[in-house]
């Protein structure tokens, strides 16, 4: 009995569709690996130049938030 509930487990695991995906791995890595004097981090393309300017442009706004916090901390308040 235990046998046949193995077999039932195998099929339904092997039966199932696997999905076939191509290895881009070499293909990758010749990209990152050529030497085009282009920094790695922007060798992916358009999508690699805008997720680096949107973080750039964030961590700039971020760092002024927080001098600008730093700054308001730090300077007493007026009583009028």
């Amino acid at each position: 009995m235990f046998r046949h509930i193995l077999q039932v487990s195998r099929r339904q695991i092997s039966g199932s569709v696997q999905r076939q995906l191509l290895n881009k791995v070499p293909e990758k890595q010749r990209l990152f690996q050529e030497v085009n004097g282009m920094p790695v981090h922007l060798k992916g393309g358009v999508s690699d130049a805008v997720l680096y300017r949107a973080t750039m442009g964030l961590t700039v706004m971020g760092t002024a938030c927080v001098i600008y916090q730093l700054v308001k901390a730090a300077v007493p308040q007026k009583k009028n």
